[in-house]
């Protein structure tokens, strides 16, 4: 029974770091591609990317001890990406609005919010075990 639930948190971490790494991906291709040149949403593309990049590693190198917190902290962080995306969809962002047909935005919709349910299971299933351990 332990061999199920530590491959399916196998699975949920190499699911969550792959779809962070591609959400990290295409922030810093957009950056590259252009939007360095846009004021304050220039910097924070190249951030997210940075910060994305790391914690995709995280998820994969920290011990399973930790992986409950690194994984909610993945998982808001990416909700907080897609809430600006969905800001800049809406009412506009820093001054810049995006447009649902614009270049990687439906995917970017697809990785983030894949990602925010991946990693919050990940989050829920790390720390269950955990309290589970400690009884």
């Amino acid at each position: 029974m332990a061999t199920d639930g530590a491959a399916a948190r196998l699975v949920l971490r190499l699911a969550g770091a792959g779809l962070t790494a591609a959400m990290a991906a295409i922030h810093l291709r957009l950056w590259a591609e252009g939007y360095r040149d846009l004021a304050t949403i220039g910097p924070l593309f190249l951030l997210n990317g940075v910060v994305g990049l790391l914690l995709a590693l995280a998820l994969l190198v920290t011990p399973v001890r930790g992986l409950g917190p690194v994984a909610a902290v993945t998982a808001l962080f990416t909700a907080g990406t897609l809430g600006a995306l969905f800001l800049s969809l809406t009412t506009g962002l820093f001054g810049f609005n995006e447009y649902l047909d614009a270049e990687l935005v439906r995917p970017t919709l697809y990785v983030e919010t894949a990602g925010v349910v991946v990693l919050t299971t990940l989050a829920v299933t790390a720390f269950s075990h955990r309290h589970r351990q400690r009884r």
